[in-house]
């Protein structure tokens, strides 16, 4: 069920719409008020809800099971819609209890309140594993005769596929109902003592005043003094070394467990569960997973080369990889800003895109400050579709903040026009959930971009997109292969912590190129990137998105007058549609091998510029 998994790639303070202390000038930064959900943990609503729960989902098993072969089409579509409603109704209860979790993970009341509920309705919802294991034994002509003879039911086509995309790894009922009793003691609670541990690591970098937080002190990654960025790269190296063994427990298991689980279903690739899971086939991901390989020596070695000669470095270390360049603008930038750039930059678009968003920043939609205890990265969860999606920033005034800002607001705006397909046909696949977010950060950088005032304004403005765009591309295909190489490894026998370190490193040096040298310690960094734990191999989306919008930004700038419509009405498609339906009103195509070099040379063009503009 979508919903019932925690959001993310996630004390009882008041949930109310408030303002968190930001660092410097950055101004009041918002924070959540989770009450358009539930008012609070105790609030009757949600015993009410799962009281609601556990009738409903005993009601629809004693209603269908063992049935569905029997129902005509108007039976099959109050069957499926039964099953949405427990579905929005287990979502709400998710996304609450998530949310809190991730504003504080470290706190022992939260972590309860959100493992409660998962139990409660993971063990509630095992009434529901027969309906897609009985739908999947259906013959495809009685199930084409049902969807022929009723329009309201034939709208759930895509859930029906996407169901029976899993016939040939189906196990018995009595298996998949063990494996979905079982979810809440295994995937997920590895998942959630990666998330309280991570989030209760400090660091104290050299120099530093006070023990820091890990978003706080990845961000020292990024200012001018390189000093400072050595320090913290090297206590990072520390503190994750002091618990690499740990580290490296949560993933031999998580992957054992998955070799488990796909060994049992027949999967033929540890990737597969995935790329079912995206409605995406083997060969288009391989594609552009060779597609960007191959380009690594003109994309992200070319680049780094150029930022080793403007750093006036022999080599450039991993302290060095998001380095400002010395031309550039170190003001921080405040909220207001932030917010007005990105707004701005969505109404010169459409000016409908700039009303879909303005809302998060005015309803507590967006929880932005950097607190103890608090999830660190940046994600948008789509909750349910009565409700609204919510954001989550960790947001310093840095312009990479800005565009994190404008890439998880394009979330917000894709999850919003998305939600009226209902529960079971709003969530894109996670190949096509980076399309808005990624066009959103495209945006806001072409604003910036044309009002440069000089050229080394627009070299910074360039040489950070280029940076946001390896990142996006090159690392998450590096990550991707690292993956790869983990769950292959394991499936040998149990990985030591040097074995996984190695594995990092392999795919390093490939992707970031000669112009690299790396610190002792750096071979630990896998083992802070929480997609690896919450997800796997789900990196390869960043990347399919990235490539997917620099061709769709390709087709709005030759002029196409429609382009506005076409995209709206692709966001508002959510998961109805697959990709090639999807991309085809503009005239792409992601199963062709050569769409992916497109969207790289859109990559491998703005380096052109840089080396352009070279003295």
């Amino acid at each position: 069920m979508r919903a019932m998994s925690l959001p993310f790639p996630l004390s009882t303070p008041s949930a109310e719409a408030g303002a968190a202390a930001a660092p410097g000038d950055l101004g009041p930064l918002p924070e959540w008020d989770l009450t358009d959900l539930y008012a609070a943990p105790d609030a009757p609503e949600v015993q009410r809800d799962l009281d609601w729960m556990k009738g409903a989902c005993a009601d629809f098993a004693a209603r269908y099971e063992g049935r569905l072969d029997t129902l005509d089409a108007a039976g099959m579509r109050a069957c499926i819609e039964a099953y949405e409603e427990i579905e929005r109704i287990g979502g709400r209860l998710m996304s609450y209890a998530g949310l809190r979790y991730y504003q504080c993970t470290t706190d022992p009341a939260r972590a309860q309140f959100l493992q409660n509920l998962q139990e409660r309705i993971t063990e509630d919802t095992n009434a529901l594993v027969f309906f897609s294991l009985e739908i999947n034994r259906l013959p495809d002509d009685h199930l084409e005769a049902l969807l022929a003879a009723d329009a309201g039911l034939a709208r759930y086509r895509p859930v029906f596929e996407r169901m029976r995309a899993m016939r040939p790894y189906q196990l018995s009922d009595e298996l998949e109902k063990f494996l979905h009793d079982q979810s809440a003691v295994g995937a997920a609670a590895w998942n959630k003592l990666f998330d309280e541990t991570m989030a209760g690591l400090t660091f104290r970098p050299e120099g530093a005043e006070e023990d820091l937080p890990l978003e706080a002190t990845l961000n020292l990654l990024t200012e001018p003094d390189r000093a400072t960025r050595e320090a913290a790269a090297r206590e990072l190296a520390r503190v994750f070394g002091e618990n690499i063994r740990l580290f490296s427990r949560i993933h031999n298991t998580l992957a054992k467990e998955k070799e488990i689980e796909d060994r049992w279903r027949g999967m033929p690739t540890p990737q597969t569960a995935r790329h079912l899971a995206n409605h995406v086939e083997p060969e288009v991901v391989e594609a552009l997973r060779d597609a960007v390989v191959a380009a690594y020596p003109k994309l992200s070695h070319r680049y780094y080369e150029l930022k080793r000669r403007w750093l006036g470095l022999d080599k450039l270390e991993v302290w060095d990889r998001n380095a400002p360049l010395p031309m550039e603008d170190t003001r921080r930038i405040g909220w207001d800003e932030a917010r007005e750039t990105v707004l701005g930059a969505y109404a010169d678009f459409a000016p409908e895109m700039a009303e879909i968003a303005r809302p998060f920043f005015e309803r507590g939609w967006i929880d932005a400050g950097v607190k103890p205890g608090k999830a660190p990265g940046a994600f948008a969860h789509p909750t349910v579709t009565d409700a609204h999606p919510y954001v989550l920033l960790n947001y310093l005034g840095k312009p990479r903040d800005v565009m994190t800002l404008a890439h998880e607001l394009g979330h917000g705006v894709h999850q919003v026009l998305a939600a009226g397909q209902g529960e079971l046909l709003s969530q894109t696949p996670l190949t096509l959930a980076e399309t808005a977010s990624v066009f959103g950060e495209m945006l806001t950088f072409r604003k910036l971009l044309a009002e440069a005032r000089d050229p080394a304004q627009k070299k910074v403005l360039l040489a950070g997109k280029v940076e946001d765009m390896i990142n996006t591309v090159v690392r998450q295909i590096a990550f991707y292969d690292f993956e790869c190489k983990l769950h292959a490894a394991r499936r040998a026998g149990e990985l030591t912590p040097d074995d996984i370190n190695a594995l990092w490193m392999s795919v390093q040096a490939e992707s970031l190129g000669p112009a690299f040298r790396f610190m002792e310690g750096y071979e630990t960094f896998w083992s802070y990137v929480p997609h690896f734990v919450h997800s796997p191999f789900y990196v390869y989306a960043y990347a399919f998105g990235d490539g997917l919008v620099n061709a769709l930004y390709a087709a709005y700038e030759e002029g196409d007058p429609d382009f506005q419509q076409k995209y709206f009405e692709m966001l508002r498609a959510g998961g109805s549609k697959h990709h090639k339906e999807l991309l085809a009103p503009f005239g792409l195509d992601a199963s062709d091998p050569k769409f992916w070099d497109k969207g790289l040379g859109m990559i491998s063009g703005l380096i052109d510029q840089l080396e352009a503009m070279e003295d």
